[in-house]
């Protein structure tokens, strides 16, 4: 990444951190459950069961996995209502819906080149 850019050493190692923050939070982020969990985020605040109708085709156990680890990265915060029995909503946090931007880009990349990503699949013989 960028860590071959600078070659002051605590520059340096701030990069390395920084880089392997990076990588990590990529590997999270970069499954199909989660980029359709925040795009579903994006729009509005959702309860849990609200997420999952929404997420066509996500189990409860992946779901929860991955609203864990949204949390966990500070994308997405829980939302507690002491009623009975709790209400619990998720929200996008500022650098979650940062990151839906970027997914949102990366959708209209596909919308553009669509048709060139087909025609190569089509001519690809492995």
């Amino acid at each position: 990444m960028v860590t071959k850019q600078l070659r002051d050493s605590s520059d340096e190692a701030d990069l390395r951190r920084a880089d392997s923050l990076a990588r990590e939070i990529f590997s999270d982020v970069a499954n199909k459950w989660a980029l359709l969990i925040i795009e579903a985020l994006g729009e509005r605040t959702l309860r849990f069961s609200e997420l999952r109708n929404e997420v066509e085709g996500i189990s409860h156990k992946m779901l929860t996995q991955n609203l864990r680890m949204l949390e966990r990265n500070g994308l997405a915060e829980r939302k507690v209502h002491p009623t009975v029995p709790p209400r619990v909503e998720y929200t996008l946090t500022e650098p979650g819906q940062a990151l839906r931007a970027t997914v949102d880009l990366i959708c209209d990349w596909t919308h553009q080149y669509f048709g060139h990503i087909e025609a190569a699949r089509r001519g690809f013989h492995a």
